[in-house]
This record gives C-alpha cells, structure tokens and sequence, in this order.
C-alpha cells in the first residue's frame, strides 16, 4: 500500500512514503534524444548556478498532556502551571531562480511553510538571507526574494508542451549532500487524484529525486526549466523512479499573483464538477472517453449567470481542451479575479460557447462538501446586505442543504449563519476552510437560527 506525506517520515509500519519535492521549468519546444556518449555538462554549466539550497530554521511548540490543560486536574493533584515547551527544528531544501533582477526564487510551500529563518546559499556558495514574499499551499508554491547581486536565472517554459518520454534532468539538493544532478524521462503528465494539493496536474518522471529534492529544478536537456519537484513515492522515503512535480505553467500561474499581490487572489465560478465515466457518457449520449461534467451550479453564481447548468459537458476552457474533471477544476482555479473564461460545452448533443468572469471566493457561495465530508450538501456564502446580522459581528450564511445529505444530518439547514467553526470566528469561506483543516478529527459549530443561538458538534 502506498501513502502521501509531504517530507515527513511515517511510522515504522507504514509500507511507503510519498515525499515531496520540486519539479523545474522545462521548454516550450521538445526535449531531444541525447546521442550516445555526449554529455550533459555544457547544458549544465549554464543551469547549476540557477539551482539553490535552503535551509530553515523553525521554532516548534511542544503540546503537553492534555490533562495538564485541565484546571480541576491540576488543582487536584496540586500541579503547577505547566509552560508550554519549544524547540528548534531545522530542514533543508531546493529552489530555482526565476528572476535575477529582482533575486526572486520559486521553492514549496512545503519547504518554508511556518520558518522563523530562511538562508538560501548559491552555487558559488554565496549564502543570503531570503525573505517570503507570498505562498501558495494548494499548489504547494513559494516565491522567496533574495537582495544579491551576479545571479542567473532559468527561463521559465511551456511545460503544455512537454511530451512522454522526453528526456528530463532533476537538480536539488537530496538528504543535504549538495547540489545534484540525475537523469531520467517523463513517465506520465497530468497526475492528479493523489491527495498531496488542492490543484494536482503532476509531471511524472524516473529521475531519481530525494528528500531535500523539494523545491529543486526539472529541466529539459535543453536546460530549460519544465516543473517544480514536489514529491516522490518509494519504501522509506527512497526513490524507486515514481517522481512527481509541478508544471511550470501552474508555478508560474502562483508566481505571478504572489509577486503582484504577494498573496494568491484565485478566483472561482461556483460549480460542482464530476469526472465523465463511461457510464455518464453513454448515459448523455457522448462517444468519446474523459471528459468533465458540471453536477450542481450554484445559484448566483459567477457559473450561473454565465448561463451553465447542471449536465453541461465542458470540453474545453480557453481552446484547451478538459479531459477531466480535475483538469477543468485546475483550470478554474488558477484564474484570477477579474478574468474572463471561454468554455466549450455540450448541452442535450449541441456545442455551444459560454463566456464566464472569474469571481472573488467571497462572491461566490460554496459547495461546503469541498471542505470537510461532515458538511457535504451544504452551500455556503457571505451575509448578503441587509441581512440582521451584516455588520454585527463574523458570519457565514448557509444558503442550500440537500434533504439527507451529510450537512443536513449533522443539523444544518437553510438560513443558518454559522459564526464559528472549531472555535474560530469565520466571516467567509475562506475562512470556513481554513478553520476545519486545523482540526481534521473533529467539528464543531457555533451557529445563529432566527434569534436563537446554537451548538452542533460532531466527532470524526
């Protein structure tokens, strides 16, 4: 059995480990067969000075008993206060330089997430200090700056036209021997399914990557950057030539809005998306395999006044054709506020062409389903002006409940404002996200109905 982890060792039972890393920039054209007997080196000369090491330096708070938190616990057993207790971790990674001028470096998220102190030492081993100029965790993408001088930079390619089998080289910096360099082809494109980012569309290589890997380059033998590595699956956190990393496209797409906002503004239309099986193809008519289909829109959405509804068939956003439902929602969400999508449908067997505008997250309701299985069925969005509540306080308004679904089980239903989830006030649901996966193995609510306020929770 095979398990995901982002660089962190599983206990001794489990059977294997998926390790995180980071795929470089490849080209726009194809990478070319190596001749036998020549050699990398001249290409590499030219990329290794664009490779990075990072190291971080993070302070970790140790959690006590929890009985120690309990004060009748304490006073009975007549126990001091017990101060929480801290230690200093230190990790090591990889990164690529993506603008000399401006000394801007792509890494992972994973790689500096919650770093008291980030140092970045270059191939001439110069060392600087490296600050964060923003992060995007569900691409698993940070944008560091350093402030040097002499730096050269890997231009960032089409990794859309990346081929199976084109030859591929991956730099980092593996277990924290130092900078290196190993060879492979592209095994697979467009990855997704495997739980490690909200946004999967993994490049698959056999170049050996390693921990310490992450954040590193994959290039063409061209030498130009394709993905960023991001992880790998192997007994015990080894390569066995299952390597994962992220197109250059999609780092490029969160390292754009990173420099400009220094935070990533994603936009959404308000959709429910299914992959299109066999059995949902044969049941709308359509010959062909992938495919993605729109299951629910919600209502006043940025995807309903577009005019999409429940059974079109997205065949394609922008020209690019969706081959599934993952590829279509990481072509949603890798828009930015504002922009404007072209979608090609299908609709009862005809074609047609919508045109849609990308919506803030606090626009656009929510499937809470996306979130946590306990609120599936449930949509969700801003208080709207006028309601009572606007302006008095943190709020987030339930809008739909489907009759029986798990939303409507654990006790939520239309017209509800929830204020807290897991004792986090919320006033969007961004912040509705971002307070369930602080507590994965419980939920709890806190919530207003009419003029009377209640408490739902519920364990596992």
């Amino acid at each position: 059995m095979s398990t995901i982890n982002h660089l962190r060792h599983l206990p001794g039972h489990a059977a294997f480990l998926l390790v995180i890393a980071v795929l470089c920039a490849a080209t726009g054209t194809q990478a070319a067969p190596m001749p036998p007997g020549e050699s990398l080196a001249p290409m590499l000369e030219h990329v290794l000075p664009a490779v990075v090491n990072i190291s971080t330096r993070s302070t970790v708070r140790l959690r006590p008993n929890p009985l120690l938190d309990d004060p009748i616990f304490r006073r009975f057993f007549q126990l001091p206060d017990v101060q929480p207790s801290e230690r200093q971790s230190e990790s090591r990674g990889s990164g690529v330089i993506v603008d000399a001028r401006h000394g801007y470096i792509l890494t992972n998220h994973h790689v500096v997430e919650d770093a008291d102190e980030i140092t970045v030492t270059l191939h001439d081993r110069r060392s600087f200090p490296a600050r964060v100029v923003g992060q995007d965790s569900e691409v698993d993408i940070a944008l560091l700056q350093i402030d040097a001088g002499d730096l050269t930079a890997l231009p960032i390619a089409d990794s859309d036209a990346l081929r199976v089998g084109d030859f591929v080289v991956a730099i980092g910096n593996p277990f924290g021997l130092g900078q290196t360099v190993t060879y492979g082809i592209v095994s697979a494109l467009g990855r997704s399914g495997l739980g490690i980012e909200g946004f999967e569309n993994f490049i698959q290589t056999d170049a050996s990557i390693n921990p310490g890997n992450s954040g590193g380059a994959l290039v063409t033998t061209q030498g130009q950057l394709v993905g960023i590595n991001t992880a790998i699956l192997g007994p015990s956190g080894a390569s066995v030539g299952i390597g994962f990393a992220i197109p250059s496209n999609m780092a490029s797409a969160s390292m754009q809005q990173l420099a400009e906002h220094g935070e990533i503004r994603r936009g959404q239309l308000g959709v429910v998306i299914q992959d299109l099986t066999p059995e949902l193809a044969a049941a709308f008519g359509r010959q062909g395999n992938g495919g993605a289909i729109i299951a629910k829109v919600v209502p006043g959405s940025a995807a309903d006044q577009a005019g999409l509804a429940a059974g079109d068939i997205v065949v394609a956003v922008n020209g690019k054709p969706m081959r599934s439902g993952g590829a279509l929602r990481n072509a949603i969400g890798l828009q930015q506020v504002g922009e404007r999508m072209t979608l090609d449908i299908i609709r009862n067997g005809r074609p047609r062409t919508l045109h849609a505008t990308v919506a803030s997250p606090a626009q656009v309701p929510a499937e809470a389903g996306r979130m946590r299985d306990r609120l599936a069925g449930a949509v969700l969005g801003v208080l709207p002006p006028g309601h009572p509540l606007t302006g008095r306080g943190p709020g987030v308004q339930v809008l739909d409940v489907e009759h029986g679904s798990p939303a409507w089980q654990t006790g939520l239903r239309a017209g509800d404002v929830i204020v807290a989830v897991n004792r986090q006030a919320v006033s969007d649901v961004a912040g509705v996200q971002a307070a369930l996966k602080r507590s994965p193995d419980s939920l709890s609510l806190d919530i207003r109905r009419g003029n009377t306020a209640l408490s739902i929770f519920v364990q596992g």
